[in-house]
């Protein structure tokens, strides 16, 4: 038990350490970081079939230490680009909501932070899910609001459309922070849409899924163990470096989803 630990502690620390510079550096240089895209999504032109992807990348400043940026990317069959839906704080102080549904590279750096790839479906019965994202993502409660910590962010966004898709069966990380927050509820199912989760404001709670594993959230910062690996706050997570890529059919969890768009 004690050197599973110490490796767990020793990661803890030196992405601690690496995402404090990385954060200084971005904080100074954030309106020239790059946003080129890092190689991880299909090019339109060659895969015609339809396609949704879910990813993160660590947020603009000190913020990035704790926590990521999510968003999710679709292609319809035989589309000849990208839609991305995600949510940017930021953009209340000009517009009256913090969503944002537009074309761009769905693999493109946040700012300068190289994006993770957490879910990748294509193929048939994608179209269907795609169409079912796009119903959830105009239906989210939350857009004239944002807040950085316990939510509603940006990973709240995506956690949204994740308990009305369950088939993404999505595993977001522990540094997703806000994709506990249920607004006013208490019960609901976890942000992967299976399973079941209690959250007192996102801030104090737990979760339980066959996709998000067993997962405690203290003040935000979450620890626990799923399929894709060990939790740790500022970690993110470590253990397994798998994406699921498969169809719409292969998954089909079930769950408590307050407020799903089926």
């Amino acid at each position: 038990m004690q050197r599973p630990f110490q490796f767990a502690l020793y990661a803890v620390v030196i992405t601690a350490i690496t995402g404090v510079t990385s954060c200084m550096q971005l904080r100074s240089d954030w309106r020239t970081a790059s946003r080129e895209p890092v190689g991880l999504a299909p090019d339109p032109a060659e895969v015609r079939e339809a396609v949704v992807q879910v990813y993160g990348a660590r947020t603009v400043g000190a913020k990035g230490i704790f926590g990521v940026h999510t968003w999710v990317a679709v292609k319809p069959a035989d589309a000849d680009g990208w839609t991305v839906y995600e949510v940017i704080g930021w953009r209340l102080g000009w517009s009256d909501s913090a969503l944002v549904v537009h074309s761009r590279a769905p693999d493109a750096r946040w700012f300068g932070a190289a994006p993770e790839l957490y879910v990748d479906r294509r193929g048939p019965g994608v179209d269907a899910l795609i169409e079912r994202i796009d119903k959830a993502a105009h239906s989210y409660p939350y857009g004239t609001e944002y807040r950085a910590w316990p939510g509603p962010n940006s990973n709240t966004f995506t956690a949204w459309i994740a308990r009305a898709v369950p088939e993404l069966a999505v595993d977001l990380p522990s540094t997703a922070i806000g994709k506990d927050y249920l607004g006013s509820a208490i019960f609901g199912a976890a942000p992967s849409g299976s399973g079941f989760q209690v959250s007192l404001g996102g801030v104090l709670g737990m979760a339980v899924s066959a996709v998000d594993g067993l997962e405690f959230n203290l003040l935000g910062l979450n620890f626990g163990v799923s399929p894709n690996g060990v939790k740790l706050p500022i970690v993110g997570r470590f253990g397994s470096s798998s994406v699921p890529t498969h169809g719409a059919d292969d998954a089909r969890p079930g769950g408590l989803v307050p407020g799903a768009v089926q």
